[in-house]
């Protein structure tokens, strides 16, 4: 019966070496250093034991590989040995019963160490790696001084070997492609939502992207002139569907400020005369080569929601606003003034795609499964297809890059407005 119980126990010691090694591999940083702040117990043990995953590692080898060896040693002198006795009395050979006594022996522990002692412990592990990490690391901790010099000649040997062929040791920073990968398996598992899933992308977007890719350009800015007589100036009030709007002096290149359009028509409906230079605030400038999320900090201080962009030779080329972000992270969202327009992306009976040349080029990334360079010196689909074809091209041009048919179906004077991009597996 004690042989039983040391085997069982041997079992048990193998399970918790190969559950501890799991649980503080799959153990996340970020919540081992949330309980560690919160005074978990173990916390910072379980942190000390990732932060050196070599010598930690060789501790629990030496561990498994010297409980295996007991394991099978002890079951084979002395169960095995037993039940071959046995076997013997029952009128078997002492050859037969000797190797039916071990193969029967070494095979039931063979199983039960690979069912409890690796099997069931790691699928534990799994379960709930930071809190199992947190109970196991103060143990695992006294085990690696224990066995410092063994672990140290396992872990220089290793070092030795990746050396010697030229391999690299794991990063363990976490790239963006990876949270993406675990973004859209959250999905998948129903974690969650479709919805969730795109706002949390378009954050990601938005840190890459710069002023440029959220920006109005200048071709599309509405902006009222210090010049207007009152009626000029009340049709183009009655015409704008935006609550405030830059104002120039004679040219959009002399941007003096922004107004608030509530302001002038509340002094309309008063009888008052319209004095744009009184109504007009100060918005902050910031240069065309500024991130978007720097963007989004001037705006937090910034005495109107609105910042006028300008290149290096002082030229307005565009305003940003907070709305202009927020679509950024969550999408267009329509209004009775978007009747009409036509959305950025369509896909088609035959999985092609219609897409506005406006279309931030990180959005038709993701749409159509493509890796984009960075840095890049686009924002848009539209200037993709200018860096492609090295020029502006006409209607009916077709290019294949990165595995797609992109064709330009639409032009606006200059300006790529509508593309078909089909998979080129797919075409006829």
């Amino acid at each position: 019966m004690i042989d039983i119980l040391v085997l069982l126990f041997l079992i048990a010691l193998n399970g918790l070496f190969s559950m501890s090694e799991l649980a503080i591999v799959s153990a996340r940083g970020v919540r081992l250093r949330a309980l560690s702040d919160r005074g978990t117990w173990g916390a910072k043990s379980a942190l000390a034991l990732a932060a050196e995953p070599g010598r930690f590692l060789s501790t629990v080898q030496i561990g498994i590989t010297l409980v295996g060896i007991i394991a099978g040693a002890f079951s084979g002198a002395t169960l095995g040995d037993r039940l071959g006795g046995w076997l013997m009395t029952m009128g078997a050979s002492e050859f037969v019963a000797e190797t039916l006594g071990f193969g029967i022996v070494i095979s039931i522990v063979t199983f039960l160490s690979i069912v409890f002692g690796e099997l069931v412990p790691k699928q534990l592990a799994l379960v709930s790696p930071e809190a199992i990490a947190c109970r196991v690391a103060p143990l695992m901790t006294l085990v690696s001084r224990l066995a410092m010099p063994a672990a140290w000649l396992l872990q220089a040997s290793t070092h030795a070997v990746f050396t010697l062929f030229n391999l690299r040791k794991k990063n363990d920073a976490v790239s963006e492609e990876e949270i993406k990968d675990m973004i859209s398996e959250a999905e998948i598992s129903g974690v969650l939502e479709s919805s969730e899933k795109h706002m949390i992308s378009g954050v990601l977007r938005l840190g890459d992207r710069g002023v440029v890719g959220v920006m109005t350009p200048r071709i599309d800015v509405q902006w009222i002139d210090l010049r207007m007589n009152d009626a000029e100036l009340r049709l183009a009030l009655m015409e704008t569907s935006h609550s405030r709007l830059p104002v120039g002096d004679g040219s959009i290149d002399a941007i003096m400020g922004v107004v608030q359009v509530r302001d002038l028509l509340s002094d309309v409906l008063a009888g008052r005369a319209l004095d744009l230079r009184a109504r007009c605030q100060d918005a902050p400038i910031i240069p065309v080569t500024t991130d978007a999320l720097g963007v989004m900090e001037k705006l937090r201080h910034a005495p109107v929601p609105v910042a006028l962009v300008h290149d290096e030779y002082g030229s307005f080329e565009g305003l940003v606003t907070p709305a202009d972000l927020l679509e950024a992270i969550a999408g267009t969202f329509r209004s009775h003034n978007d009747e009409g327009e036509d959305p950025k992306a369509v896909q088609r009976a035959d999985g092609s795609w219609l897409l506005a040349g406006y279309l931030p080029a990180d959005e038709m990334a993701d749409l159509l499964n493509m890796r984009l360079p960075k840095p890049r010196s686009y924002q848009t689909l539209a200037g993709y297809m200018l860096e492609q074809m090295g020029r502006i091209p006409a209607t009916g041009e077709v290019h294949e890059a990165d595995g797609w048919h992109f064709e330009v179906v639409d032009l606006d004077g200059n300006r790529i407005d509508k593309v078909i991009a089909t998979p080129m597996r797919r075409r006829d």
